[in-house]
C-alpha cells in the first residue's frame, strides 16, 4: 500500500455490544447499576481501612491501592460505554481513545504487580510470622506500591505511543466496547508483527514475572500450612490467603488466556467478554470477595455499622 493511502484517523467508531435499541437500553441500566456498586464497594473498602486502625497493616495498605486501581480502571471505560449505549453515533476522538488505552493498560499492569506484592506479603505473614513486622515495614510497602504504579505506567506509555503511530487508513471501526490494545492494532494498514512481538514479550515479562512470584509464594505458603499440626491452625492460616488467592485466580487466569494465546488469538466475542470482565465484573467482585471471605474486614464492617447506628461510641482506634 502506497504512502498516499496511509492516513491517521481523527476519531474512531466503537461498535460495542449490540445495535438493537432495546438491548442497548437494557445494558445501560444493568451496567449503570454494576458501575455504581463497583464505585460504592471500592470506596467503602478504602474508607473502612482508613477509619479502622486494626486494618492499618501492609495487607490492607495494598488493598487500598488495589481498590483505587479497580475503581479507576472501571471509570476509564464504563462511563463512556454508558454514553454510547444511548448515543446514535458511537464515536470517540483520537486523543480520548489514546487516553483510554493508556489508562486501561497502566491500571491493568499495576493490578498484576500489586497482586504479586500481596502474595509476597502473605508469604512473609504465613512462613516467617515472627519477622513479619521487621520485613514488611512501612517504607518497603510504600516503595513496592510506587514500583507497581510506575512499572505499569511505563509499560502502558510504551504500548500506547507505539500503537498510535500506526497508520489506520480508512478503517476506523473498533469492534469492542473501548479502545483495547489488540483491537486498535487490528485497524493498522501496515505490518504489525513487530507490535505483536513487543506485546508478547512485555506480557511475558510484566505478566508472567509477577505470576511466577505468586506461584512461588503460594507453593511456600501451602507447604508451610501443611506442616501445621492442628486443623484449626491450618484453617486460620489458609483464611489469611483465601481472598487474595481467589482474586489472583480470576485476574491472572483471564489475562493469560487473553494475551498468551497462540497466533490466532481470542475471537471478537471473547475480546468483548474479557473487556467486560475487567471493566465491570472484576472491580465489582473484588470488594465482595475481600468482605465476604475475610474475618477482619467483616468485623470492621460490623463495627462501622454499629457505629453508624449509634450502638457504639466510636470505631476501635
Amino acid at each position: 500500500m502506497g504512502p498516499e493511502n496511509k492516513t491517521s484517523a481523527t476519531e474512531f467508531i466503537l461498535l460495542g455490544l449490540s445495535s438493537a435499541w432495546d438491548t442497548q437500553v437494557s445494558l445501560f441500566v444493568l451496567f449503570s447499576v454494576m458501575y455504581l456498586v463497583t464505585a460504592l464497594g471500592n470506596f467503602l473498602i478504602m474508607l473502612l481501612i482508613i477509619l479502622d486502625s486494626r486494618l492499618h497493616t501492609p495487607m490492607y495498605f495494598f488493598l487500598i491501592n488495589l481498590s483505587l486501581v479497580d475503581v479507576s480502571y472501571s471509570t476509564s471505560i464504563v462511563p463512556q460505554m454508558l454514553v454510547h449505549f444511548l448515543a446514535e453515533r458511537k464515536s470517540i476522538p483520537l486523543l480520548n481513545c489514546a487516553a483510554q488505552l493508556f489508562f486501561s493498560l497502566a491500571l491493568g499492569g499495576i493490578e498484576f504487580f500489586l497482586l504479586a506484592v500481596m502474595a509476597c506479603d502473605r508469604y512473609v505473614a504465613v512462613c516467617i510470622p515472627l519477622r513479619y513486622s521487621a520485613i514488611m515495614h512501612g517504607r518497603l510497602c510504600t516503595r513496592l506500591a510506587i514500583t507497581s504504579w510506575v512499572s505499569g505506567s511505563i509499560n502502558s506509555l510504551m504500548h500506547t505511543s507505539m500503537t498510535f503511530q500506526l497508520p489506520t487508513c480508512t478503517n476506523k471501526f473498533i469492534d469492542n466496547i473501548y479502545c483495547e490494545l489488540l483491537t486498535v492494532i487490528k485497524l493498522a494498514c501496515v505490518d504489525t508483527s513487530f507490535n505483536k512481538v513487543i506485546i508478547m514479550v512485555s506480557s511475558i515479562v510484566l505478566l508472567m514475572t509477577p505470576f511466577c512470584l505468586v506461584i512461588l509464594s503460594y507453593i511456600q505458603i501451602i507447604t508451610t500450612i501443611l506442616k501445621i499440626q492442628s486443623s484449626e491452625g491450618r484453617k486460620k492460616a489458609f483464611q489469611t490467603c483465601a481472598s487474595h488467592l481467589t482474586v489472583v485466580t480470576l485476574c491472572y487466569g483471564t489475562a493469560i488466556f487473553t494475551y498468551l494465546q497462540p497466533q490466532s488469538g481470542p475471537s471478537v466475542l471473547q475480546e468483548k467478554l474479557i473487556s467486560l470482565f475487567y471493566a465491570i465484573l472484576m472491580p465489582m467482585l473484588n470488594p465482595m470477595i475481600y468482605s465476604l471471605r475475610n474475618k477482619e474486614v467483616k468485623g470492621a464492617w460490623q463495627k462501622l455499622l454499629k457505629y453508624s447506628s449509634g450502638l457504639t461510641p466510636k470505631l476501635e482506634t
